[in-house]
């Protein structure tokens, strides 16, 4: 569920990346940005949570939290219309026209329109861009791919975890959260096909792939972020 905090959490997030805009404020060094691809009920929320939590205290500049966004809160962020308008005087010089670039390969066309998934692909890029994000879904594995900074992270777990997980989240019978499962799994598999011709069950897109059956949600993000310290040291303290 959508939350006014978790939202609010986003806004600072842009905003304060909004300050860097002149080149003798951007920082030099760019942090990575993660990207959470799941099966339903595999807990990528409560690995995210434990994620941030430890991120937040080992990252360097402290003081720019990591901030967390899925569909819903990427939906938000395009729909305000300031903060489009923020991220796209951010990413404004033509050193970052490979964003459009890659928008333009990704969809197969160059859109005559500002159409949803192209708004939604765009603004994935240039959050991943501005780095310290968690992108969970919405193909962004496959849309960052050629970030160099960007993580990619794949959590499963066995069918019984999971209809326990969406159970205990959502109060659902047993047959009600199965029936969930195999739908959102079916529509973010069609989604990431349809739009983006990829196989979210190809373990060639990921940097990782967790089975938080066998791990804790707290183990699983520890895990996360020691993967994240080895392969971006000079972003850790």
């Amino acid at each position: 569920m959508l939350t006014l905090g978790a939202y609010e959490k986003c806004k600072r997030y842009i905003e304060s990346h909004s300050k860097e805009a002149t080149e003798t404020q951007r920082r030099k060094e760019q942090f990575p940005c993660i990207t959470i691809s799941r099966q339903t009920g595999a807990g990528s929320y409560e690995v995210s949570e434990h994620l941030i939590k430890i991120l937040d205290k080992e990252t360097k500049e402290s003081e720019q939290k990591w901030t967390y966004f899925n569909k819903e809160l990427i939906q938000k962020v395009i729909e305000d219309h300031n903060l489009p308008s923020i991220v796209s005087s951010y990413l404004a010089e033509t050193k970052y026209q490979h964003i459009n670039d890659a928008v333009y390969e990704l969809l197969g066309v160059k859109p005559s329109d500002w159409t949803l998934l192209h708004k939604t692909t765009e603004t994935i890029l240039q959050i991943a861009r501005m780095g310290k994000a968690i992108i969970v879904g919405r193909g962004g594995n496959v849309i960052t791919s050629k970030l160099p900074n960007a993580f990619h992270i794949r959590l499963v777990a066995p069918l019984e975890n999971r209809i326990n997980h969406v159970r205990e989240v959502f109060g659902y019978s047993k047959q009600k959260a199965i029936e969930y499962i195999e739908k959102e799994d079916k529509n973010r598999k069609k989604y990431l096909k349809t739009h983006f011709f990829r196989d979210p069950e190809d373990p060639t897109l990921y940097h990782l792939i967790l089975n938080t059956g066998a791990l804790t949600f707290e183990e699983s993000a520890k895990t996360i972020a020691e993967a994240l310290r080895i392969k971006f040291p000079k972003s850790f303290v």
